[in-house]
């Protein structure tokens, strides 16, 4: 049983009775000191111990208070440390790089992300400045400038500790008065902006691809108005070179398209294709080439073997790649295409003994409109296409293509499938 304290209730009690007498003489001037005296007491009495109640109620509500404060209190200090955990599990997951910087410039959080970007080494150590881990002067000056003025930047960065990647950079001021710190926002934008180069690229080179043939046949069509048409030997050689112009306008536009199908179109059902017959079939096209340029075609095989991807991409792939190693082959020259069983792949190879392409050339052969020998490959009718319809449609089927090549010697043109026992899936 609880025993509260007495003092309360005394104190309390001698109060009320010497305000009670006061209050009897005012109120019954005629009555007796004693029985004024004595109904003091009695209210002293009842007061104390009312007071005594009292004083032990309300120090128990403070008790209780207490408690329920130091829960409440405990409990708002677990929900602020599971919103902090909670948020750095996403900052530390996001692929964007995230870093956190206080007034000094001394790193108080990073993710993963800009970590591997900068090459950091983690765990990293607590407060490190972050001129060890950038130390690109322009990074640098962006954090300072914000924790000076308060105000946000934004800007394009090309970082050194990247590896000279490419970033659009955002520092933030963080809130705190005086003591707030900054964060930095990376946003990895080198293939962003590689993706650009190629598509500017592209629309310039198809815009002049395409100016070439029209120019001509604007040309000599104005010629056939302006009274050539009267003059039969010339008015059927300019009408040549128009339908030579359009039909190249053609083979552009329909390389075009297929080159579109193959990097955005969804692919037809693969099934089991015979590469000697696909080998052959393109023999058959290129024949004409072949034998109006004097140049011998030998294909070898030890047997045949089946490949999983889609015929008449297949097809048009090594009628490409014979096709170029006619034509930019030497007279009375030879192409021979060679077809094995290489590991656990099916390999073509088609050698040429044409005049060889330059090793500086040899990394931008696959690319759209490239070409080693311009005024060569017009002349030859060529749309600079070729190659990169071949590597984008074998990569399609799960294979791969390369060259080797040394200038004046010739080329070779490997091509690898992965035949139907592989069970390599096909895009």
């Amino acid at each position: 049983m609880r025993v509260t304290s007495l003092r309360p209730s005394v104190a309390c009690g001698a109060a009320l009775a010497v305000f009670s007498l006061l209050i009897i003489e005012i109120c019954v001037p005629h009555s007796s000191i004693e029985s004024a005296a004595a109904a003091a007491v009695l209210i002293g009495i009842a007061g104390g111990a009312g007071s005594n109640f009292l004083f032990a109620y309300f120090s128990e509500k403070a008790r209780s208070s207490s408690a329920v404060a130091e829960e409440q209190l405990r409990e708002v200090v677990d929900n602020l440390q599971r919103e902090s955990s909670r948020l750095e599990a996403i900052l530390g997951s996001m692929v964007e790089g995230v870093v956190a910087v206080d007034t000094l410039l001394r790193i108080t959080f990073l993710n993963r992300a800009f970590a591997g970007a900068m090459d950091v080494p983690l765990p990293l150590s607590a407060r490190t400045p972050l001129v060890q881990v950038v130390r690109d002067n322009d990074l640098l000056d962006m954090f300072n400038a914000v924790l000076n003025s308060g105000e946000p930047l934004q800007r394009r960065l090309i970082l050194a500790a990247g590896g000279a990647r490419t970033f659009a950079v955002q520092v933030t001021p963080l809130a705190g008065g005086l003591n707030r710190g900054a964060i930095g926002m990376f946003y990895d934008i080198t293939e962003i902006e590689r993706l650009e180069r190629i598509r500017k690229d592209f629309v310039a080179n198809v815009s002049h691809e395409l100016r070439t043939p029209l120019a001509a046949i604007s040309g000599y069509a104005e010629t056939l108005l302006e009274g050539a048409l009267d003059d039969r030997e010339n008015s059927r050689r300019f009408t040549e070179i128009i339908l030579n112009k359009a039909r190249q306008l053609t083979n552009i536009i329909s390389d075009l398209l297929v080159l579109s199908t193959l990097e955005s179109g969804k692919p037809p059902a693969p099934e089991p294709i015979s590469l000697k017959e696909s080998i052959e079939s393109a023999l058959r096209s290129v024949e004409p080439v072949a034998r109006s340029r004097g140049v011998h075609v030998v294909f070898q095989f030890a047997e045949d073997l089946d490949v999983l991807g889609h015929e008449i991409r297949l097809e048009q792939v090594f009628v490409n790649l014979l096709d170029n190693a006619i034509k930019f082959n030497r007279p009375d020259g030879e192409v021979r295409v060679e077809m094995a069983r290489d590991a656990d792949r099916a390999v073509v190879r088609v050698r040429d003994t044409g005049f060889g392409i330059p090793s500086r050339d040899l990394p931008r052969i696959f690319e759209r409109f490239y070409r080693v020998d311009k005024a060569r490959a017009r002349a030859t009718g060529g749309t600079g296409l070729g190659l990169a319809i071949v590597k984008h449609a074998v990569e399609q089927m799960g294979g791969s293509v390369s060259v080797e090549s040394r200038l004046g010697q010739g080329s070779v043109f490997t091509v690898a499938l992965p035949p139907v026992d592989s069970g390599v899936a096909v895009s």
